[in-house]
């Protein structure tokens, strides 16, 4: 059985990622809020956060270099051999 500290790290750390790959600004909220509440119960534990401040807000920002296309443009497909 996996320790409480390590779940909610895990948990923590899955949510933030989905939080930045959200579609939508209401998803993203939603992820973001489980981030918090599994924070609230490190810190309940006194376990240490699994972000450093610069991180934390790292992770929200879009990753540079990469092109936002949409998710049905895929290689090969009709749309994209229009373009």
């Amino acid at each position: 059985m996996e320790a409480d500290v390590r779940y909610y790290s895990r948990r923590a750390c899955e949510e933030m990622g989905a939080a930045r790959r959200a579609v939508t600004e209401a998803a993203r909220q939603r992820r973001l809020q489980l981030v918090d509440l599994y924070l609230q119960k490190l810190e309940a534990l006194e376990a240490p956060s699994p972000f450093t401040d610069g991180h934390f807000t790292r992770a929200l920002e879009p990753a540079s270099g990469l092109h936002h296309r949409s998710a049905f443009d895929w290689q090969g497909s009709a749309t994209s051999q229009r373009a």
